[in-house]
């Protein structure tokens, strides 16, 4: 049986300035022990503990942790995130689970008196991400959404420019991600469940299905039960940039989505391989294109964003940046070029860095569970635009998408007996 909700009655503990964070992780396979690897690099916070429904991704990441933190420090291990949340010494949480083990455990940990560290997207429909973000606030915990690009100080240089007026007025941002991880995995038959590895777990409270292979490990963000594809994936990432030059904080006008699934008939995904999409704004567009399976992109450029303006264009990446002038009637650019400017592909240690500084000065760190939640609603009303072939508008106050039925039994999963989605 499902337990009831950890409620912590102690007081949190409030952390000095130079005191140790202990944090726990939840889903320890990919992204998740990254997230956890970037918390023990810094001085004050380490790992006391790990859960992971996979035996040997159990060891071999209890195994990575002592040898970053030396054998006296041996996290305890779990395979029941529900037993690790009751421990009182766990300060906070990294979740690193499939998309749709991030609500659960999110608000579980909120309601135990944890921060929290979750991955992107926030939830895997629109539904979870409005409980989080009530259960967060409700409980006055910090809570960092995976969206690391926020903490990224290229990504904040090129929005300052672009927000004192560095192209012009913005009109249009163009947005693509091509990767050929989006097609999934060759299909296998099912087969039976890996030695040590906790499948009805795993499972929670998607729809059973038997095992395979095609929708585990590193394959689940192509099935809609756990995952949302590139557009989830990537979506979150780079549509939360299109957002911020504007500082963005409501839906957008209407979504349509065109799209399917036109290649690869020989791998499992049930997840768009080709999309796109159109985002209606107040005073500019938002355009995102993917065709997984390829290799290439606008501007020599796998994925990335360009912000089309009035005087000059910026195109963007994880490298870097550079801003292309329009030119005048009389041939002279209307601004100076910038030639491109280098960044780092990834921010993830600045990001734990913020999240790490928030639990001690309890600030709203740089990608909140609000923000989490509008951009992965961006994400996933592009899928359910496809999904049911309509152009979709948000009903803010109802919190729906108005009459349109097919539509809003997307909003929300049904869960599996016996996991019950919390009430907040």
């Amino acid at each position: 049986m499902i337990s009831a909700p950890l409620i912590s009655s102690a007081r949190n503990r409030i952390i000095g300035a130079n005191e140790m964070i202990r944090v726990g992780l939840i889903g320890a396979r990919g992204m998740g022990f990254g997230d956890l690897s970037n918390a023990m690099k810094q001085s004050d916070a380490e790992c006391i503990a790990l859960c992971d429904i996979d035996d040997q991704i159990l060891a071999k990441r209890t195994g990575d942790v002592i040898e970053a933190q030396g054998d006296a420090k041996k996290p305890a291990n779990y395979k029941d995130y529900r037993k690790m949340l009751e421990d009182k010494d766990l300060d906070a949480v990294i979740i690193g689970t499939p998309d749709h083990w991030h609500c659960l455990p999110f608000i579980e940990a909120c309601q135990a008196g944890k921060d929290v560290y979750v991955e992107k997207p926030l939830a895997n429909s629109i539904g979870e991400c409005d409980l989080m973000v009530k259960t967060a606030r409700k409980y006055n915990r910090v809570a960092q959404v995976g969206q690391q690009q926020r903490s990224g100080p290229h990504w904040q240089e090129a929005m300052d420019i672009m927000r004192k007026g560095g192209i012009g007025k913005l009109r249009k941002v163009l947005v693509w991600a091509n990767f050929m991880y989006g097609v999934g995995a060759p299909i296998v038959p099912n087969s039976e469940v890996p030695a040590g590895v906790d499948y009805e777990q795993w499972l929670g409270p998607a729809p059973y299905r038997p095992f395979n292979a095609s929708r585990f490990h590193g394959n689940w963000r192509h099935c809609w039960d756990y995952g949302g594809g590139l557009m989830t994936d990537w979506g979150v990432h780079l549509l939360d940039m299109a957002l911020w030059v504007k500082d963005i904080k409501e839906p957008p006008i209407s979504v349509t989505a065109t799209g399917g699934n036109f290649s690869h008939p020989d791998n499992f995904h049930e997840t768009f391989d080709t999309m796109s999409v159109v985002y209606q704004m107040k005073d500019y567009t938002i355009t995102w294109e993917h065709t997984a399976g390829i290799q290439k992109g606008p501007y020599d450029r796998l994925y990335g964003l360009v912000y089309i303006g009035n005087d000059a264009t910026m195109v963007i990446d994880r490298r870097g940046y550079e801003v292309l002038p329009e030119y005048g009637d009389d041939g002279r650019p209307k601004i100076d070029p910038i030639p491109k400017v280098e960044g780092r592909r990834n921010h993830h240690s600045e990001h734990m860095r913020n999240f790490l500084d928030c639990i001690k000065s309890r600030k709203d760190p740089n990608c909140t569970v609000e923000n989490g939640r509008l951009v992965a609603m961006y994400a996933h009303m592009a899928n359910i635009s496809l999904r049911t072939h309509s152009t979709l508008s948000w009903d803010e106050a109802k919190m729906n998408f108005g009459k349109n039925k097919t539509a809003n039994k997307l909003i929300t999963p049904d869960y599996r007996a016996p996991w019950v989605l919390p009430k907040v």
